[in-house]
C-alpha cells in the first residue's frame, strides 16, 4: 500500500511551513474556513453516504451520532477554523531568556514539532480541526479517519487543498490517507520512524492500545473517557441535578460525559431518587450497585444491578452508573480505581472538600461545581482540540495549538568558548 508522499516532499514542506509567518498561517486557516462553507452541500452529501454505509453495516448509535455532519455543524467547522486562525501564534516565542555566567544570551523559543499524525475514528470534524490545529503550529498533518467516515473526510479535506494551491504551498503539508481496510495496515504508518515526529490517536480502546503498542515514534493518547461525578452531602441538590442531567444527556457519545454518579451516603435516599427521575424523563438507563438497585426499585424506579467490573465501561450512551460511598475518602479510591484520568468533578459547598478534591484527584480535568462537558478545546479557548490527552508528559487535558510545539534554544555569543 502506498502510504504517503515521497519522503523529500514530506520533509520539504516541514520546512515550507515552519518558515511561514503568523499572517500566512492565518490567512490561510481563513480562507479554508470559507472554503468548508462554499463546500458545504458537497459536504452534506458525502456525510449521507457515510450515514447509509454506518445504516447498513450496523453501526452503533454512538459512532453514528459522532459521524452525522449537517448545516449547523459545519457552520461550527468554519468558526472554529477562524478561532484557531485569530489564536495568538503559537510559534518563535521565546520562553525564557537569561544570560549565563560567561555571557552567552541564551533564549528557549517554541518551535513546530514537525510531522504529527492523527490516526481517528468516526468524527469527520476532526479533520477539519487537527488540520487546521496542525496548519496554525507550523506542523505538516497526517490524518487518518475511519473508513466509516471516508467519503466525509475526503469532501472536508478539499477546503484545505484549494487553500493550499490559492498559498501556492505544496499538497503535502496536509495529507489524508486513503481508507484501510484493517489496522494491519495501520501498522506501515506507525513505524515511518524519523518521518514522523508525534502520533496521536483519537478513538475507542482497542485503537489507542494498537497505536501505542506499534507505534516506533512518540505517542499522545486520548484514553477512553470513563469520567465520574461525586455528589456531595453538601451539595446543592437542584443544581447537582441541572449539572449531572448536562454531563450525562448533552451529549452521551462525547468523551467527557459521566459515566459514573458517585452520591454522598448522607444524602444518598434524597438525592438518588430525585435524580434518577431526573434522568429517566432524559432517557437515561440506570445501572447501579445492590444497594442503589433495591433504593429505586422499591420507588418504582428502574435500576440494572451490576458488579464491580461494569464501572470500567464507557458506554457513550444514554447509560449512567450509580454507586452511594460513605464519603470523600471511598469516592477518591473509587475513581483513583476506575478512573480513565479523563475528568472528573465533585459536587459540593464545602471549601475544604472542594480543594481536597481538586488536589488528590489525578485527571486530567477537575471541576468543582460543573459539568465534566466542559473538558473541550473549544471551551478552554483554543478554538478547537486535536485531542484530550490523558498522558502526562508533554501534553495533558485538551490539547490546542501550543500542545503541538516544542521549544529549541538559541545562543548568541561573543566568542566565548569552555574551558
Amino acid at each position: 500500500m502506498e502510504l504517503l508522499p515521497d519522503f523529500l516532499k514530506i520533509k520539504r514542506a516541514k520546512e515550507i511551513l515552519g518558515q511561514l509567518s503568523s499572517s500566512q498561517r492565518r490567512d490561510f486557516l481563513l480562507d479554508c474556513a470559507d472554503n468548508l462553507l462554499s463546500l458545504k452541500e458537497e459536504i452534506l452529501n458525502a456525510n449521507a453516504k457515510d450515514l447509509q454505509k454506518a445504516q447498513e453495516n450496523n453501526l452503533n448509535a454512538s459512532m453514528c451520532a459522532r459521524l452525522r455532519l449537517d448545516s449547523k455543524k459545519i457552520e461550527v467547522m468554519a468558526n472554529s477554523l477562524r478561532e484557531i486562525a485569530n489564536y495568538k501564534d503559537p510559534l518563535n516565542r521565546v520562553m525564557e531568556g537569561f544570560s549565563n555566567h560567561c555571557g552567552l544570551k541564551i533564549e528557549k523559543v517554541s518551535v513546530p514539532l514537525g510531522v504529527v499524525a492523527i490516526i481517528y475514528e468516526s468524527r469527520p470534524n476532526v479533520t477539519s480541526d487537527t488540520a487546521g490545529l496542525c496548519f496554525k503550529s507550523g506542523n505538516v498533518a497526517i490524518l487518518k479517519g475511519g473508513k466509516e467516515a471516508q467519503n466525509s473526510n475526503e469532501a472536508i479535506i478539499q477546503a484545505f487543498f484549494g487553500a493550499l494551491k490559492k498559498h501556492s504551498l505544496p499538497q503535502e503539508c496536509i495529507t489524508l490517507l486513503k481508507s484501510m481496510q484493517n489496522r494491519e495496515e495501520l501498522k506501515e504508518i506507525l513505524e515511518l520512524e524519523g518521518l514522523i515526529d508525534l502520533v496521536i490517536p483519537r478513538g475507542g480502546e482497542g485503537l489507542i492500545k494498537f497505536v501505542s503498542t506499534y507505534a516506533k515514534m512518540p505517542v499522545i493518547k486520548q484514553d477512553k473517557g470513563v469520567c465520574h461525578i461525586y455528589a456531595h452531602k453538601t451539595c446543592n441538590q437542584s443544581q447537582a441535578i441541572e449539572i449531572v442531567i448536562n454531563a450525562k444527556t448533552s451529549y452521551p457519545s462525547a468523551c467527557n460525559a459521566c459515566e459514573t454518579l458517585l452520591i454522598d451516603r448522607e444524602i444518598a435516599k434524597e438525592f438518588l431518587n430525585k435524580c434518577a427521575l431526573a434522568l429517566k424523563e432524559k432517557d437515561v438507563q440506570l445501572k447501579g450497585t445492590k444497594e442503589c438497585c433495591e433504593v429505586l426499585n422499591g420507588c418504582g424506579i428502574l435500576c440494572e444491578e451490576i458488579g464491580e467490573s461494569a464501572f470500567n465501561n464507557e458506554y457513550g450512551e444514554n447509560i449512567i452508573n450509580l454507586k452511594i460511598v460513605e464519603n470523600l475518602s471511598e469516592a477518591l479510591v473509587h475513581i483513583s480505581t476506575f478512573s480513565s484520568g479523563h475528568s472528573e468533578a465533585i459536587l459540593c459547598e464545602d471549601y475544604s472538600i472542594a480543594e481536597e478534591f481538586l488536589n488528590k484527584v489525578d485527571s486530567a480535568c477537575v471541576y468543582v461545581n460543573a459539568s465534566t462537558r466542559f473538558s473541550d478545546g473549544g471551551e478552554f479557548g483554543y478554538g478547537a482540540e486535536v485531542g484530550i490527552s490523558t498522558s502526562k508528559l508533554h501534553a495533558r487535558g485538551p490539547m490546542g495549538v501550543e500542545a503541538l510545539t516544542s521549544y529549541k534554544y538559541k545562543i548568541r555569543g561573543d566568542g566565548q568558548i569552555r574551558g
